[in-house]
């Protein structure tokens, strides 16, 4: 035990024997306000940290059966406290009895498939016994992962709708989205947009900016169908679904190698669906260690998958609306150019110079209209271009300007 500075001995109100009711004894009266509240509530013990006590939030918090048990240190209850440096903080509050308060903390809480990210405001402080002596550390918390996660999923996403508004292309939207999503997930995640063909048969690369060249090569055209990885089975039930070990799953029996080479080990894909229920794609997330989805994994997967189906709805009609633009162009060019051009023959037979200057009928014709105009002041027919015989129609009768080449 450590004196903290500073702070008095209470002298003994009763005769010897009789217990003194001193600081020792707060942890006993906060139990029950703790074990009401959302809050998370804990007593340590010794420089150990031994649990002794905790509410219900404490242990809803830290997770899984194994860990719902007192009287045990908790740099061993949580081993993943020590890399991070809570066990560190903890030391310091029981050496120096002075507390310490953080806010917005970021904690991973768990190991493996089961590890999760939090977000904390928390305060360390010294426990005291009757001779102001350290004999341990309180720990109260407050979790703010939902609201932190709120806030930077709202900030994420303003981006992308701001891109999508501005018709950004295709591409830079979907890049920035997963990116956005490997920045927001608590993991190590990989994301992956995959594009659906008009037919809605194979799946095309969208944006997969940290996952290998050579894998996102090898899946660009993959079928959609039951059993073809994750990505092509949920396309084809318009569903998602979650493999969370790609070595034991039936549905990456054809790609395991593939995977395995590429270091990822789980995969959970998410369909893109148009309004109207039409394929437009997949949203996929990788995983480098086998892992099952939290709640929050997969809200966050439809999430973006809608924000992914408005950016390629949005890139779609608007492909479409240029495309027809062009062709309306084209077919008022078409028309533009015949009735000129009719316009001018018309002229050209009634008219010895039909053609305004610059006109390239003008340019096309202007050799034949003077050879008209040379013939016509040598006495010659217009018709007669050259000494060949006049070529005859059913009747017999000459046609001008159809003559014998």
């Amino acid at each position: 035990m450590r004196r903290v500075p500073g702070t008095s001995v209470p002298q003994p109100a009763g005769a010897a024997g009789t217990r003194t009711v001193g600081p020792a004894d707060t942890d006993q009266d906060l139990r029950p306000l703790f074990g009401r509240s959302s809050a998370i509530f804990a007593s340590l013990a010794g420089p150990a940290h031994m649990l002794e006590t905790a509410n219900e939030a404490f242990f809803e918090t830290i997770g899984g059966p194994e860990r719902t048990r007192a009287g045990l240190p908790l740099g061993q209850l949580m081993p993943e406290l020590v890399e991070q440096g809570f066990i560190t903080l903890l030391d310091r509050v029981y050496r120096t009895g002075e507390p310490y308060t953080a806010r917005e903390a970021r904690v991973l809480l768990g190991v493996g498939a089961s590890a999760r990210e939090g977000f904390f405001d928390f305060s360390y402080e010294p426990r005291l016994d009757a001779g102001g002596n350290v004999m341990g550390v309180r720990v109260i918390e407050v979790e703010s992962t939902q609201v932190k996660q709120a806030q930077r999923l709202t900030a994420e996403h303003r981006v992308l709708l701001e891109q999508i508004a501005r018709q950004a292309p295709l591409a830079d939207v979907l890049d920035g989205m997963a990116r956005a999503i490997e920045d927001l997930a608590p993991e190590e995640v990989f994301a992956s947009v995959l594009l659906a063909d008009a037919d809605g048969r194979h799946l095309r690369h969208g944006a997969a900016p940290s996952l290998p060249d050579f894998y996102n090569q090898a899946i660009d055209g993959i079928a959609t169908g039951e059993g073809v990885g994750s990505c092509g089975t949920a396309a084809h039930r318009r569903r998602p679904v979650i493999v969370s070990d790609i070595r034991t799953d039936p549905f990456w029996d054809n790609f395991r190698d593939l995977a395995d080479k590429a270091g990822v080990a789980a995969c959970w894909s998410t369909p893109i669906l148009a309004r109207d229920g039409g394929l437009l794609g997949t949203f996929a997330m990788y995983h480098r260690i086998p892992r099952v989805p939290q709640d929050a994994d997969l809200a966050l997967a439809r999430v973006f998958a809608d924000t992914a189906a408005l950016a390629i709805e949005r890139h779609r009609e608007e492909q479409a609306r240029k495309t027809a633009e062009a062709r309306e162009k084209a077919a008022r060019d078409d028309l533009a150019f015949l009735l000129e051009a009719s316009t001018a023959l018309s002229s050209d037979l009634d008219h010895p110079d039909p053609e305004p200057p610059g006109s390239l009928l003008r340019t096309q014709t202007r050799p034949l209209v003077r050879g008209r105009r040379h013939r016509e002041r040598a006495g010659t027919p217009c018709g007669d271009r050259s000494p060949h015989p006049a070529r005859t129609g059913p009747a017999g009768l000459a046609h001008p300007g159809l003559r014998r080449r």
